[in-house]
């Protein structure tokens, strides 16, 4: 549900506006209307330097040498190392910067020495000294293939490196040799290998430094979370409007209504005159969820696509058993939901990868019961289809979903009558909440929908099941058949030309057939997911099987276990990954559409220290 907001306005001298803002950090309840963009050159300046923090931060998290080829000269490097006096938001990046282009120089420096190697060491300065007497030296090489040992009878020439490949060799005089000639190298390949050795020892360096600011993120988190407590302040009281030749500040603000009686205390004790009134849907109140301990674990979900505005219905409540069914069909398997009960547990008290999961172990723990349950339903348990093991009691295999039904898989016709009620759920709320906003006369042709669904399921299901007969079906679908026309075309918009509201009708009526159809077809999808990774892990478990048979004893076991081991571990997280996506699909389009939810409100954020 919706927390109720009570708007504030405060009038006090615009010389108190800081010792205000102050103090209503320190209360952490009020949410001063503020810019969300830079307001001035110092919002700007602030912003911009938050920024920097952040990308500063983010390429020190990447610092990890344990891998790298040098990681003991870069730990002694770091270890040596005095402490770098300076800006780490500046330092940071240059020293990146500096990696990136000395690893340019030495990938050239290390392709310059492969070409000079075949020379070998020699003295440039000789070769110098020879030209300027007349003795000039050619430089050639051939490949292996059309080197021709004569060639050394009948020119002056003399090999420097010959390999599989290609021969290297030197020439005096201008001959006719049938070889490529090349530049004359500059110098020996042992000058490129010490210009290697010097880039290398800048690279470990800089390297060392990075590990170093590694150590001292610290000092960069605390600037951020300072600054950004500095600039919340700053526009928030920017948003302040002035009034009276600048000498009053007034500012609007919102605080929930269940803080009134102590923020009063606290205003009452300040040097500020406040008026306070029940906050309207025109006011635009920032929206404060409040729902019971289970509920509250989707309220992420609902923040994922959008708050609620002031007067209409919060969700999450209805969000959250649909989404745990939805992902325990896409999962499928009974014991997933094992391994993600026993991951929850972890999680509770250890946090992976430092992604913050720990505070959603909860969440995990239900997602994995309801796994189980459903995937007892459906009969799957590690791949194994249940209905099918001997070992599997009979009154169990009663409760499991199984065969067809008029023809269709039995899973996939309860995946759609899911969805479909899923879809019902979503038009009552819509009709409901319409309702209350405007009124029944404006949302007739809502009800009118509502019946012909609702009422036609029902009509048929009682068929089915010969409970009514032909005759009272006939009766009953006549009676909801007109009354749904008439809510549909005639009293559609009350007050408008008939002739408009039945040409409205039809064209809704369009809409209506064509979209529902596509959304009730979209539940397939949680048949299909979950059919997927029962027979991808029935694939393993088939596999694992035949490693298992072969005439290899120890071998046959190890891959038997590594086999179901990994493939289980694949299986497990792709379910895992399709599970979370899809029922979040499924509720963002088909459920909030048909609903009627916007999500166009704003979260509450209150002024507080961080």
């Amino acid at each position: 549900m919706i927390t109720k907001m009570t708007k504030y306005n405060f009038v006090l001298m615009n010389s108190g506006k800081e010792e205000f803002l102050e103090s209503i950090k320190e209360l952490g309840v009020v949410d001063i209307t503020r810019s969300v963009k830079p307001v001035d050159e110092k919002s700007d300046q602030m912003m911009e330097r938050i920024s920097r923090i952040k990308a500063a931060l983010a390429a020190v998290e990447k610092v990890d040498w344990s891998e790298d080829p040098d990681a003991e000269a870069i730990a002694a490097a770091a270890a040596a190392a005095p402490v770098r006096e300076g800006d780490l938001v500046s330092l940071i990046p240059q020293a990146r910067a500096s990696i990136n282009a000395l690893t340019a120089k030495l990938t050239d420096a290390t392709r310059e020495r492969n070409l000079l190697q075949p020379w070998g060491h020699f003295d440039s300065e000789a070769v110098k000294d020879l030209a300027e007497k007349g003795i000039k030296l050619h430089f050639y090489a051939v490949t292996a293939k059309k080197w021709n040992p004569a060639w050394m009878e009948q020119w002056p020439i003399e090999v420097i490196h010959q390999s599989d490949d290609a021969v290297y060799f030197v020439g005096v005089g201008d001959n006719d040799i049938p070889a490529n000639e090349l530049e004359a190298p500059e110098h020996d390949y042992l000058c490129s290998e010490a210009k290697m050795d010097e880039i290398q020892k800048e690279i470990i360096g800089l390297k060392a430094d990075l590990a170093n600011f590694k150590e001292r993120k610290g000092e960069l988190e605390q600037e951020y979370s300072s600054l950004m407590d500095r600039l919340n302040l700053y526009l928030a009281g920017v948003a302040g409007k002035p009034a009276a030749e600048n000498k009053i500040c007034v500012f609007t603000g919102f605080a929930p209504e269940e803080n009134e009686q102590a923020l009063c205390e606290a205003l009452d004790k300040m040097d500020v005159y406040y008026m306070k009134e029940a906050a309207k849907l025109e006011d635009n109140p920032p929206i404060k969820l409040k729902n019971s301990k289970f509920s509250s674990l989707f309220e992420t979900f609902t923040g994922m696509y959008g708050m609620p505005v002031y007067n209409e219905f919060d969700l999450t409540a209805i969000l959250g058993p649909f989404y745990l069914l939805f992902f325990a069909f896409c999962m499928g398997d009974a014991g997933y939901g094992i391994i993600l009960m026993l991951l929850s547990l972890y999680l509770k008290k250890h946090d992976i990868l430092n992604m913050g999961l720990n505070k959603h172990h909860k969440l995990v723990f239900f997602l994995g019961l309801v796994t189980f349950v459903v995937g007892l339903i459906l009969g799957t348990f590690f791949g194994i289809t249940l209905p099918d093991q001997a070992w599997v009691p009979e009154g169990v295999k009663k409760f499991m979903v199984k065969g067809t039904i008029m023809g269709f898989d039995a899973q996939m016709v309860l995946a759609v009558a899911v969805g479909v009620f899923h879809l019902i759920v979503a038009m009552t709320i819509k009709a409901i909440c319409k309702t209350k906003q405007t009124g029944f006369r404006a949302n007739v042709s809502c009800w009118g929908w509502l019946l012909v669904i609702v009422g036609g399921i029902i009509i048929a299901a009682l068929s089915l099941l010969k409970v009514i007969d032909s005759s009272i079906t006939k009766i009953a679908i006549i009676v909801v058949g007109v009354l749904a026309a008439l809510s549909i075309y005639l009293f559609n918009t009350p007050g408008r030309n008939p002739l408009i509201n039945v040409g409205s009708g039809l064209w809704e009526t369009y809409n209506m057939a064509s979209g529902l159809l596509g959304d009730a077809l979209s539940y397939i999808r949680l048949y299909a997911l979950g059919l997927a990774g029962g027979m991808l892990g029935g694939a393993f478990n088939n596999v694992a099987g035949m490693i298992k048979a072969l005439p290899v004893p120890g071998v046959n076991w190890l891959g038997f276990i590594l086999i179901l081991l990994l493939g289980h571990a694949l299986n497990l997280a792709m379910s895992c990954l399709g599970a979370f996506v899809h029922p979040l699909r499924l509720t963002f389009v088909e459920f909030f559409k048909n609903s009627g939810y916007e999500g166009k409100g704003a979260k509450y954020n209150p002024l507080k220290s961080n």
